[in-house]
C-alpha cells in the first residue's frame, strides 16, 4: 500500500472515551462580528492572492497571471514544492498582518512546516518584504514573474525556508525544532511575541514533544511570549498524523496537561472570524500574564494560550483527480497535479484551480497612471502593516540584532603553573564574571549537568530559571537546565540568531544527540554569511566535558567523542574545534569563543584536576598559535629530535608528558620533541581551513622527516582525515579512542585504548631506533620492558580496583 486508503476527504478522528466534561477546559469565546466587513473582505482577498502565487510557484514557468489558457509550455519541467501546508500558513500570516497593523504588535513568525516556503515567500512579496533584501523581487510584474518562475529552480529561492528568507530565524528542513527556537528568541526580549506554527507532522517528533514545556522557563517579567499555533491538517506525506487521529477532547486533555489554555479553531465556514477572535483572545491572555509579572504580582504557573487550527490538507486545491481525493488527503502534500506537464486532464484541472482564486481581480494587469503592472490591488494590501519595521519580513530581530557581550579579562583568574586544577572549575569563574557583566545578553543552556560538570561557580551570581519551581521563580536566573539536549539546542539557536550569546555545556557522550540540529543550524549560518544583508551573530559555543577518559561514575555508554567529527565535517570557514590542554589554556579559549562571531565552536576538556602546564601568559600565546613545542618536556628544548610526540586533548597530553618523562629515564639517548595542539584545525593542509598551517610552519613544528606519534582525544580517523594531503604522512602514527571502555579506572581507560604513556614511549623508542643508532641497540628490549610495565599496572588495577599510587602526579624533568 503506497499511501493510506481513505474513505473520505479530511476524515474525522474516531471519538475518544474521555468524558465530555473535558471540553470544559477548552476556551470558548464569541467569534461573530470580530472583523468588520472591510477587514473580512481584505483578509479573504489577501488569502486568495497569496494562495494563487504559492500554487503558481510550484507549477508555472510562463503566463504567471493566467492571461491566456495554460499550455504544456507554461509548466515547469520539474515540479517541486509542498502545497499541502500552504493554505493554513497563509491563513495565519494574513491574520498576523491584520493584528500587527491593528495593535502595533512586535512579532516574529517561526514556521515549523518550513517546506511551506511558497506560502511564506508569496506573503513576503505581497507585503513588499522581499525587495528590500533581494532587489529583483519588486512588487510588480517583473518581481512576481521572477518569484513564480524561479522558485525551486537554479538562481531562485529553494523549496524550504532558510536564511535567504527575510524574517526567518529557523532552517525549515529537519522537523522538530521550531518551538524551542521560538522560546529562545523571546528570552530577554520582553517586547516580542513570536508566533510559532507547529505542523501536526512535526508535532510527532520527540524534540517538539519536550519543547511544549518551554514556557516553564519563560519569566514574563523579563522575556517576551510565544504564541504556538498547531496547524492540524491531518496528514503527513502518505499517512494520517497522530494529532489528526485525536479528537478535540484528547487534544484538550493533552495541552491542558502541558499547562496551556486550549482554543480550538475549526469553524471552516467562518474561519476568518474564528481565527481573528482566537488571536485577539490569545494576545490578551499574554498581556494579562505579563502585566501581572511586571507589576510585581506574578501569576504562579500561568496557563499560556495555544491555538489548535484544524483545516483541510491542501485546502482549495482540486477535490479529486483520477479517482483519488486530493484536497483533504495526503495527495496534496507536495504537488497535487504531478502530471500537469504532460496530462491534458491535469493541465485543465490546474487552469480551473488557479482561475478559482480570481487573479484578475487581485493583481493589476495593465499599467497606467498610478497603477503598477502586476502589483496587488490596494484592498489586498489594506491589512499589511504600514510601518516597514513592523512587517514580519523586516523585523530587525531576525537579521540585525547582534549585541556583542563584554567578556571580562581572564588573566587574573588564571591558576599557578605547576599546580593541578579542574579546567571546568576554573572556567566556571570566567562564566560567573561574564554573567555579571552581561545580565541580559548571555545565557547558559545546559541539559541538567552544570554542577556535575563543575561549572557551578556561576551560581555565585545567578540561578536557574525554572519558573514552576518556587526556588528559582522570578529570580532572573541565567541558567536554563532541562534534560533535553534538543530543547537546549533549539533555545540556544533562537537566542543566538536574535542577537545574543550563549553557551551549551554538556557531557561529551551526549552532544551527539543534537548532531543533526547543529548541522542544520550551520547550514542556516552558512547561507546567512553568504547574504549581504544578514548581520553578524554570536557563535554557537559547545563546552564538552565529562569525557570518555574520566568517567568516574559511568561506563561505556558515556564514552563517545564523536561530536568532534560532526563539527569537523562542517563548512571549514564556520567550524572551530579546540582541545585546550590545561586550565589556563581553557580560560583563554573560552574567552576567545565568547567574543567570536558566526562560528560553531567546540571546546573539549576535563572536569577533573589535571596539571597546569603553562602560566596564563604562556597559555595565551600557545592558544593564539594553536600549537607549540613544549620545551620543558623536550630534550634540549626540542632541537634536532629523533621523534616528535604530539598531545591533542587534556588527558592524552598528560600521557604524552608522562611518556616523555619515562623516556628520559628509560632511553636517555632518545631525542624527543613534545608538541601540544590546542586548535585542531591547524593540522589540515594549507587552504583547507582558515587556521591550517602552511607547509613551512607545519614542518617547523613537526619536522620535515622525523616520525610523529600523535596521541589524540577523539577517533584517530579524524586526525587522519585532517592531515590527508600533507607531505610524508606515512611517518605519522595516530592513537586515540578505540571504542574500548567500561566502568573502570582512569588509567585503565588509557591502557584499553592504547593511549597510555607506555604505548607512546614504546612507539617512540621503536621510531627513534630508525634514526638514532644509540637507541637502536637496545630498542627492542626497552620497548618490551615498557609494555611489561603496562601489563603490571593492569594487573594492579584489576587486583586493587584503583590506579597505582602516583599515576597522575605531575611528571618531573631533571
Amino acid at each position: 500500500m503506497p499511501g493510506q486508503i481513505i474513505a473520505q476527504p479530511n476524515p474525522p478522528p474516531d471519538p475518544s472515551h474521555l468524558p465530555d466534561s473535558v471540553r470544559e477546559y477548552a476556551v470558548q469565546i464569541k467569534t461573530s462580528n470580530v472583523l468588520t466587513e472591510s477587514e473580512l473582505r481584505a483578509i479573504e482577498k489577501f488569502r486568495r492572492a497569496v494562495n494563487y502565487i504559492a500554487a503558481a510557484m510550484i507549477f508555472l514557468e510562463n503566463n504567471v497571471l493566467l492571461e491566456r489558457q495554460l499550455t504544456f509550455d507554461d509548466i515547469k519541467p520539474r515540479l517541486l514544492g509542498h502545497w499541502g501546508t500552504c493554505p493554513g500558513l497563509v491563513l495565519v500570516y494574513a491574520h498576523l498582518n491584520r493584528i500587527i497593523k491593528k495593535t502595533n504588535l512586535d512579532s516574529l513568525l517561526v514556521v515549523g512546516p518550513g517546506h511551506g516556503a511558497p506560502a511564506i515567500l508569496a506573503s513576503l512579496w505581497l507585503e513588499d518584504s522581499l525587495s528590500p533584501f533581494w532587489e529583483p523581487y519588486t512588487r510588480d510584474r517583473a518581481g512576481l514573474t521572477r518569484l513564480i518562475t524561479k522558485f525551486s529552480a537554479p538562481g531562485g529561492f529553494p523549496s524550504h525556508i532558510n536564511a535567504e528568507t527575510p524574517g526567518s530565524i529557523h532552517e525549515g528542513g529537519e522537523l522538530g525544532y521550531a518551538l524551542s527556537v521560538a522560546f529562545g528568541a523571546v528570552m530577554d526580549n520582553p517586547h516580542l511575541v513570536v508566533t510559532c506554527i507547529v505542523g501536526d507532522g512535526e508535532a510527532e517528533t520527540g524534540p517538539t514533544a519536550t519543547a511544549w514545556h518551554g514556557y516553564k522557563f519563560i519569566d514574563p517579567a523579563e522575556s517576551g511570549a510565544v504564541l504556538p499555533i498547531v496547524h492540524l491538517n491531518g496528514f503527513k506525506i502518505s499517512e494520517r498524523t497522530i494529532y489528526g487521529c485525536m479528537d478535540d477532547k484528547e487534544l484538550i486533555a493533552l495541552f491542558s496537561g502541558y499547562g496551556y489554555q486550549v482554543r480550538i479553531v475549526s469553524d471552516l465556514k467562518n474561519i476568518d472570524q474564528d481565527l481573528a477572535a482566537s488571536m485577539e483572545w490569545a494576545l490578551a491572555e499574554i498581556s494579562r500574564i505579563q502585566k501581572a509579572a511586571r507589576s510585581g504580582k506574578p501569576i504562579v504557573k500561568p496557563r499560556w494560550p495555544v491555538l489548535i487550527l484544524r483545516t483541510p490538507k491542501g485546502w482549495s486545491c482540486p477535490k479529486m483527480m483520477h479517482g483519488e481525493f486530493i484536497e483533504g488527503s495526503f495527495h496534496s502534500h507536495q504537488v497535487p497535479l504531478p502530471e500537469a506537464k504532460t496530462s491534458q486532464e491535469e493541465l485543465q484541472a490546474l487552469q480551473d484551480w488557479l482561475q478559482s482564486y480570481g487573479p484578475h481581480e487581485l493583481f493589476a494587469t495593465q499599467g497606467g497612471r498610478g497603477v503598477v503592472d502586476g502589483a496587488p490591488i490596494e484592498e489586498v494590501l489594506s491589512i499589511v502593516p504600514d510601518k516597514k519595521d513592523k512587517k514580519l519580513g523586516c523585523r530587525k530581530e531576525a537579521y540585525a540584532a547582534f549585541q556583542p557581550i563584554h567578556v571580562p579579562e581572564w588573566i587574573h583568574l588564571g591558576v599557578q603553573k605547576g599546580s593541578q586544577a579542574s579546567c571546568m572549575k576554573v572556567v566556571g569563574t570566567l562564566l560567573r564574571d561574564t554573567i555579571k557583566e552581561n545580565p541580559t545578553t548571555f545565557r547558559i543552556f545546559s541539559p541538567d549537568e552544570l554542577v556535575s560538570n563543575k561549572l557551578d561557580a556561576v551560581f555565585d551570581v545567578t540561578g536557574r530559571n525554572l519558573q514552576w519551581d518556587v526556588a528559582s521563580r522570578a529570580q532572573g536566573g541565567r541558567v536554563i537546565e532541562i534534560l533535553s539536549e534538543h530543547t537546549c539546542q533549539g533555545m540556544l539557536q533562537g537566542y543566538t540568531l536574535t542577537g545574543r550569546t550563549a553557551l551549551f555545556p554538556s557531557y561529551e557522550a551526549f552532544l551527539g544527540i543534537v548532531h543533526t540540529m547543529m548541522v542544520q543550524y550551520s547550514k542556516f549560518t552558512k547561507m546567512a554569511h553568504e547574504t549581504d544583508w544578514r548581520h553578524d551573530v554570536g557563535s554557537v559555543n559547545y563546552l564538552e566535558t565529562s569525557t570518555w577518559a574520566r568517567q568516574e561514575h559511568n561506563g561505556f555508554s558515556h564514552q563517545n567523542p564523536s561530536f568532534i567529527g560532526a563539527v569537523l565535517n562542517l563548512k571549514p570557514a564556520l567550524a572551530r574545534v579546540y582541545l585546550p590542554p590545561d586550565a589556563n589554556c581553557f580560560l583563554s579559549t573560552v574567552a576567545h569563543c565568547l567574543r567570536a562571531k558566526n562560528y560553531v565552536n567546540l571546546m573539549v576538556g576535563s572536569k577533573q584536576p589535571t596539571p597546569v602546564w603553562l602560566s596564563p601568559k604562556e597559555a595565551n600565546m600557545h592558544c593564539v598559535a594553536g600549537a607549540s613545542i613544549w620545551k620543558f618536556a623536550s630534550v634540549d628544548d626540542g632541537v634536532n629530535p629523533d621523534v616528535v610526540l604530539v598531545g591533542i586533548g587534556v588527558e592524552v597530553t598528560f600521557e604524552v608528558i608522562a611518556a616523555a618523562a619515562l623516556l628520559r629515564k628509560m632511553a636517555p639517548a632518545l631525542r624527543v620533541r613534545v608538541v601540544n595542539v590546542t586548535d585542531l584545525m591547524i593540522l589540515g593542509p594549507h587552504g583547507s581551513h582558515p587556521h591550517a598551517l602552511n607547509n613551512d610552519d607545519f614542518d617547523t613544528l613537526f619536522t620535515k622527516d622525523k616520525s610523529i606519534i600523535v596521541n589524540y582525544h577523539g577517533y584517530p580517523i579524524e586526525v587522519k582525515g585532517l592531515i590527508f594531503g600533507r607531505p610524508a604522512v606515512d611517518r605519522i602514527t595516530i592513537e586515540g579512542y578505540r571504542e574500548e571502555g567500561t566502568t573502570t579506572s582512569p588509567f585503565d581507560m588509557m591502557l584499553c585504548n592504547q593511549t597510555s604513556r607506555y604505548h607512546i614511549a614504546a612507539a617512540a623508542i621503536r621510531a627513534g631506533a630508525l634514526v638514532n643508532p644509540k637507541v637502536s641497540t637496545e630498542a627492542h628490549a626497552k620497548a618490551a620492558y615498557i609494555m611489561h610495565m603496562a601489563a603490571k599496572d593492569k594487573e594492579y588495577i584489576f587486583a586493587h580496583g584503583t590506579d597505582p599510587e602516583g599515576t597522575f602526579d605531575t611528571p618531573k624533568f631533571n
